[in-house]
C-alpha cells in the first residue's frame, strides 16, 4: 500500500510551487510589461458637442469610456475633442493625384497622402478618381485596391469614389473633366474597374440625363453602391426618377454646373426640393458664395448636408500656373483658388475639408456640433460606417484635438484607431 502521507505532501508542495511561480510571473509582467496588459489611454479636453470638460478612455483602438468632468486637470491645454473628419471627395493631396500623373500612382504615394491628411484632421476618406481613360483608371484602381486594407493605413480608406466618366459632356456641366474621356454609363466597364479596386468602389457620381443612366443606377443600388448625381443637367423629371431608383446624394451641389443657366429650368431646384436627396457642398469659400451656402443649408439642414473638400494634389503647392498631364493649364491663385482658365471654372480645391468646417460655421451660424455632424456623422451614416463618425462608447477611436484660431481649425493631435498618428 503506497504511503499516502508522502503523496499528500508531494501534491501540496507542487501546488505551492505553481502558486508562487504564477504570482511571481504576474508581478514581473505588471512591473515590466504594463503596455501588454493595459493598452489603455485617457484623453481630456473640451467635448465639441456641448463645450464641457470630458475624459475619454481608449483601449485597443476603441472608445471604452466617456466621463464628464467638473474641470480639466491642471496643465491641460483645453483642446476641443471631436471625431475625426470624413472626406468623401479627395482627388489627391500633398502632390499626390489619384487619377492623373500618367498612371504612376504608387503605394508610397497613397501612404504619403494619407499621412498628410491625418495632419489636417481627416481620419477617413474616399480616394476619388475622376474622368479619364479606362486604362489609367484601371491601373490606379489596381494600386488603390491592393492598399485599402494595408495595416499601415489603419482603416482610413473604407472605399473609393468614382466621379465620372459617366457624366454630361456639355461644357460647364462637365467642369474640368476632359471631354475626350467622357462616355456613356457602361456596367461591364464599371465591373472591371471595381474588380481592380478589390470591389472597393462605394460611391459613383453620374449624370441622370445621359443614355443608360437609369439602368446603371438600378444596378448600383442592387450592389449596395451609393449613387450621386453630379456634373449633370438633368431636368426635374430625370432627377426625380434617379432618386426613385436609388440616387441618394448630390455631388458638390452648385458646382459641376454651367455658368449660365435658365432661372426656372435647371438642375438645382429639383435636387434642393426633394427631401430624399442629401447634398454635399464644398465650403472652401471659393466654390460657393456665402448666400448659396446659407440657402442650401436652410433647405437641407445639418441632417441632409455633407461638407466635402474636392481637394486635389495642388493643395500643397505654391501659387502659380501649372500644366497637367493632359496639357491643360491650371492656375493656383495667391488666395488659394484653383482655376481652369480655359472654361472659366474651378479645378477642384486646394484646401482640406477642415477649412470648409469653419467657413460653413461662419456663413450659416451653425454650431460646431452641427458642422462636425456634417463632416463626420453624416458621411459615416451614408456609407454604413457604423464604427466611426462620432464620440461614443464602442466606436473607433478616430479622434482629433484642435483649437479654433482666427477662423482656422488648428489640428494639434490626431488619433486613428487609437494610434496617435499626428502631434503638432
Amino acid at each position: 500500500m503506497p504511503n499516502t502521507k508522502i503523496m499528500i505532501k508531494t501534491v501540496s508542495e507542487n501546488k505551492s510551487r505553481r502558486y508562487y511561480f504564477c504570482r511571481t510571473l504576474f508581478i514581473l509582467l505588471f512591473l515590466f510589461l504594463p503596455g501588454m496588459i493595459f493598452s489603455q489611454e485617457t484623453i481630456t479636453g473640451i467635448l465639441y458637442s456641448d463645450n464641457k470638460p470630458v475624459s475619454i478612455t481608449i483601449k485597443d483602438g476603441i472608445i471604452t469610456g466617456i466621463k464628464k468632468l467638473k474641470k480639466l486637470p491642471a496643465g491641460d491645454e483645453g483642446l476641443i475633442i471631436a471625431p475625426g473628419l470624413i472626406d468623401n471627395q479627395v482627388n489627391g493631396f500633398a502632390g499626390v493625384s489619384f487619377t492623373f500623373g500618367g498612371g504612376t500612382l504608387s503605394g508610397d504615394d497613397v501612404k504619403k497622402a494619407t499621412e498628410e491628411l491625418w495632419k489636417a484632421g481627416v481620419t477617413t476618406y474616399l480616394p476619388t478618381l475622376t474622368t479619364n481613360s479606362h486604362e489609367l483608371l484601371l491601373k490606379n484602381f489596381s494600386v488603390l485596391g491592393k492598399l485599402k486594407d494595408d495595416p499601415a493605413l489603419l482603416g482610413s480608406i473604407p472605399g473609393f469614389h468614382l466621379e465620372g466618366p459617366f457624366i454630361s459632356p456639355v461644357d460647364g456641366y462637365r467642369g474640368a473633366h476632359p471631354l475626350m474621356h467622357v462616355r456613356k454609363p457602361d456596367w461591364k466597364e464599371f465591373l472591371t474597374l471595381n474588380k481592380a479596386a478589390g470591389n472597393g468602389i462605394i460611391h459613383v457620381t453620374i449624370a441622370p440625363e445621359v443614355e443608360g443612366a437609369m439602368d446603371f443606377i438600378d444596378k448600383c443600388k442592387a450592389a449596395g453602391i451609393v449613387v450621386a448625381l453630379g456634373h449633370h443637367n438633368g431636368n426635374a423629371q430625370q432627377v426625380t426618377e434617379a432618386i426613385d431608383r436609388g440616387a441618394r446624394i448630390a455631388t458638390h451641389l452648385g458646382n459641376g454646373c454651367a455658368n449660365m443657366i435658365n432661372r426656372h429650368i435647371n438642375p438645382l431646384w429639383p435636387q434642393l426640393s426633394d427631401d430624399r436627396l442629401m447634398i454635399s457642398i464644398i465650403g472652401d469659400g471659393f466654390h460657393l458664395n456665402p448666400e448659396e451656402i446659407r440657402v442650401f443649408y436652410k433647405v437641407k439642414g445639418p441632417e441632409k448636408t455633407i461638407i466635402t473638400s474636392d481637394v486635389t494634389s495642388f493643395a500643397s503647392l505654391n501659387p502659380g500656373k501649372y500644366i497637367t498631364e493632359e496639357g491643360e493649364t491650371i492656375e493656383l491663385t495667391p488666395e488659394g483658388m484653383l482655376r481652369y482658365p480655359a472654361q472659366n471654372v474651378l479645378y477642384g480645391s486646394a484646401s482640406p475639408v477642415k477649412k470648409g468646417v469653419v467657413n460653413v460655421m461662419k456663413v450659416t451660424g451653425c454650431s460646431l456640433a452641427e458642422a462636425i455632424r456634417m463632416t463626420s456623422f453624416n458621411p459615416a451614416k451614408l456609407y454604413g460606417l457604423d464604427d466611426r463618425g462620432e464620440i461614443a462608447k464602442g466606436k473607433r477611436a478616430d479622434i482629433i484635438l484642435f483649437k479654433l484660431i482666427n477662423d482656422e481649425m488648428v489640428i494639434k493631435k490626431t488619433y486613428v484607431r487609437g494610434n496617435l498618428v499626428y502631434k503638432e
